[in-house]
């Protein structure tokens, strides 16, 4: 037996794992307790990271398709048969006819950090989806409005922070997330320990919402007027306080006037929520020491899910606790590009192409994944011929999946790069498995982005690589060559154009480390045994930390439990990319959309009668033991309450006449669906909530665990319209539906 240290690739809390082997076989998975991040947590899914590394579903050779049947075959025959489809179909139709779809897991690999990004510029397509449409997109563009920075994404300083206004968010389910903290829940115990208020904003009565001060259970839907009532109040109390920040902002008046109309009494209908606790909470956000206002997926998800992140940090500007320590900080990756001088920058543009169809425009070089099936099915010069997905099932995560489901199956060419033959995958001419995560290195470019402190891990791969199977950085480079009509040459290729090219800015930037350095002579200093490696070398060398802390590949391979760098700093006003260089509070895109919000005040609020006539809104959920639709087929982590079933509150159940344990009909927009009923007060009145990333019930797929408890796609009840449409994020939550018995089946 013998150990090996392993950072957990399952959420976005990033924990140190220590992993006993026996031989090249993980047999357990505990918390590193000497970790300088998680010291030690660990849930209950990194504590199943042997079942996961070993599920027998998990492919283990490439697959491609031969008169209509997925079989075996070897990694030289795959990539052959891709570049004789990509090129001529990309040589016809032009780049944008080749889709590239991303998925949530692909954040938590190096390969997928690395290489997506060339494998769309060698593709020169503007087909690009991915999950931040139906998750997070409306905080990277409210940031990028803000700070000129679709990256720029604030988090709470959990550590150091006496009030926290949490939104939409259930972290002691989800483990956080765009808010990268290991043992989140030992974090909100120790705020309140130390004397600190929790206040969470949530329709259901979640784990986190329990363990709150105060619950506040808010109609769905509506935590964007919740929040301009705040602003209102701010405003019209006199409470407003910019502190340092007051130099760095501009369209702090033009705001005032825009919230004008939303006075606490004007959206407690709509919210459902008392105009005086509204008030109150204003107040006492105003009047603590320190404070961070964080909103999340159950915020973002929503129709005015842009507007609802804009809000979340004009409250943390105005009561001057943005870029505060106690309050709302930017972190400092240690892989970001070393900090510039303060002044202006390009900005952030939105719609600077449009979808085909329905001329969706783009966000942060994405199109809306709910327009992905119009693209394919809809005919005409441009449609979408070819699809490449990576780590991606957006028949479960996008709305419509029984549109999507037809779509791809109407493709002339399809590569997915999977685990698993899944409900999205199934369809693939070629599907190229990564190997499981013991065999692959570890480190966490896109989560170190969001985290509550600054420090770096890097964990190398805890087994060798199995016989016949592909690093999955390997996979990646090779699939860039055989899309880009460089098939054939060696996989390094890809990364030595990867570091020519960032050498090449890196000299030429004044504030760069290696300014006026000759690049052959810096390439030569890099260390590491595979391209990646040199990459990331190069990406530490030049980030924030190379030259002040010596920041290597090789002092990250002598501090295997990782080094801290600190808690968050201040860093504004030098991160700001804005034109003015400014945090500009009131951009024109927000102005022109709030409008719309505006008119949300006027709607139908009698949720009674709605109620009586079997229509309620319909929220999601996360489960502690579950990520969206990627670990429904590991036992450890099947049953107890990770089941899909329809919850509903007591009053709801006893009116509709709906029975635990029976069915329900769900309808929506864009179908019907029968789920099991759970009666219970958690969700409040009015409204009825089904988890996210189920439906596994298709034929085809290899997912034997799954499909004994299939549960139902809750994304089947949209049809894809409904959009944020700064965004272009779904709709998922706050919907309506209509709820009653499933009929009785005939005997």
């Amino acid at each position: 037996m013998s150990t090996a240290l392993r950072i957990c690739p399952l959420c976005e809390a990033t924990c140190g794992l220590t992993l006993t082997l026996d031989g090249d076989r993980v047999t357990a998975a505990r918390g590193d307790r000497d970790d300088i991040f998680s010291q030690g947590f660990v849930c209950p899914k990194g504590a199943s990271f042997p079942a996961i590394d070993a599920d027998p579903d998990r492919l283990a050779r490439p697959l491609v398709r031969e008169n209509g049947t997925l079989r075996e075959a070897d990694w030289a025959e795959a990539f052959d048969l891709i570049a004789a489809r990509i090129r001529p179909l990309v040589d016809e139709h032009g780049p944008h006819a080749v889709g590239v779809v991303l998925g949530n897991p692909n954040a938590h690999t190096v390969a997928g950090a690395l290489y997506p990004p060339l494998l769309i510029g060698a593709l020169r397509s503007r087909s690009l989806f991915t999950a931040s449409t139906v998750d997070q997109m409306p905080k990277h563009v409210s940031s990028g409005l803000l700070f000129g920075d679709a990256f720029a994404v604030p988090v709470p300083d959990l550590d150091r922070t006496d009030h926290l206004l949490m939104l939409g968010a259930n972290p002691l389910d989800s483990n956080g997330s765009l808010c990268t903290a290991p043992d989140f829940p030992g974090r909100l115990k120790a705020l309140r320990r130390r004397g600190g208020t929790l206040t969470v904003v949530d329709p259901r009565r979640t784990r986190t919402a329990r363990l709150a001060d105060r619950h506040l259970a808010i109609r769905p839907g509506a935590d964007a007027l919740f929040l301009a009532a705040l602003v209102h109040t701010l405003f019209a109390e006199g409470l407003t306080d910019l502190g340092a920040l007051a130099s760095h902002v501009e369209g702090v008046d033009e705001v005032r006037e825009a919230v004008r109309e939303f006075s606490p009494e004007a959206v407690a209908a709509a919210c459902d929520l008392d105009a005086e606790t509204i008030r109150t909470t204003a107040r006492e956000l105003a009047a603590a020491p320190t404070a961070a206002v964080y909103g999340r997926m159950g915020s973002s998800t929503v129709a005015y899910g842009t507007l609802g992140n804009w809000l979340v940090d004009v409250l943390n500007v105005l009561t001057g606790n943005l870029d505060r320590p106690g309050g709302a900080l930017f972190p400092l990756s240690a892989t970001a590009p070393a900090p510039r001088p303060a002044g202006p920058g390009k900005g952030f543009a939105l719609g600077r192409w449009t979808s085909r169809v329905s001329g969706h425009p783009e966000a942060k070089g994405e199109l809306p994944l709910s327009a992905l099936a119009e693209e394919i099915d809809t005919p005409g010069e441009g449609r979408i011929r070819a699809v490449i997905t990576v780590a991606a099932n957006p028949v479960l995560s996008a709305p419509d999946g029984r549109r999507l489901d037809a779509a791809l199956d109407s493709l002339d060419f399809m590569v997915a790069v999977d685990p698993y033959l899944n409900e999205t995958t199934r369809h693939a001419d070629v599907v190229l498995p990564p190997p499981p995560p013991s065999q692959s290195a570890h480190f966490d470019f896109a989560f170190n982005q969001f985290a509550v402190r600054n420090q770096v891990r890097y964990t190398p791969a805890a087994v060798p690589l199995a016989a016949g199977r592909m690093d999955e950085c390997e996979i990646h480079a090779r699939l860039i060559l055989a899309v880009s009509g460089m098939h054939g040459a060696p996989p390094s290729a890809v990364d030595d154009l990867a570091v020519d090219g960032m050498l090449a800015k890196a000299v030429a930037q004044e504030h760069s480390p290696v300014h006026g350095e000759d690049p052959k002579d810096v390439a030569a200093r890099l260390t590491g045994a595979t391209g990646p490696e040199r990459r990331l070398d190069l990406m530490l060398r030049l980030g924030p930390y190379g030259r002040s802390h010596g920041l290597t590949l090789d002092a990250l391979r002598a501090a295997p439990h990782g080094i801290d760098l600190g808690p968050l700093q201040p860093r504004l006003p030098g991160l700001l990319k804005t034109r003015s260089g400014r945090i500009e509070l009131l951009p024109a895109p927000i102005a022109a959309d709030l409008p719309r919000l505006r008119a949300a005040l006027d709607c139908d609020t009698d949720s009674d009668s709605a109620a009586e006539r079997g229509i309620l809104r319909l929220v999601g959920r996360r489960h502690l033991r579950s990520n969206n639709s990627w670990l429904h087929n590991i036992p450890a982590l099947t049953g107890g309450s990770n089941r899909c079933t329809l919850q509903v509150h007591p009053e709801d159940a006893a009116r509709l006449g709906l029975t635990a344990g029976g069915s329900a009909l769900v309808k929506g927009e864009g179908g019907e669906l029968e789920a099991e009923v759970e009666i219970t007060d958690a969700v409040r009145p009015g409204v009825v909530s089904l988890p996210h990333g189920w439906g596994h019930d298709r034929p085809g797929t290899r997912l034997g665990v799954a499909a004994g408890s299939p549960g139902v796609n809750v994304n089947q009840l949209l049809d894809g319209s409904l959009l944020d449409p700064l965004s272009g994020t779904a709709v998922l939550n706050g919907f309506p539906v209509q709820v009653g018995p499933a009929a009785t089946p005939m005997l």
